[in-house]
């Protein structure tokens, strides 16, 4: 299963899986929305598997996002994975 990002009252819902053959896709997407919003919202209910360069790419986009000044949040009962890693490390 690939990627789909929809975007439903300014909340990214994500569903599907965030890996290397993923990530490009994913990046993109992110860099151009984070320039036009002045906040991002990821709902990850749906998605079914991240790989460690997918944690990485979302770590990463939340300190860019901090860096500009923009609100982020990640919600949702997806991917375990994500949540683990953000308590185990300091993104800012």
């Amino acid at each position: 299963m690939s990627l789909q990002i929809s975007n439903q009252n300014g909340i990214f819902h994500l569903n599907g899986k965030i890996n290397t053959t993923t990530l490009s896709f994913f990046e993109t997407y992110f860099t151009h929305n984070l320039s036009q919003l002045k906040k991002i919202v990821i709902n990850i209910d749906d998605l079914i598997e991240i790989d460690s360069s997918g944690v990485k790419a979302i770590k990463n986009f939340m300190k860019a996002a901090i860096l500009e000044q923009k609100l982020f949040s990640i919600i949702g009962k997806g991917c375990k994975e994500i949540y683990d890693d953000f308590n185990q490390t300091n993104v800012a």
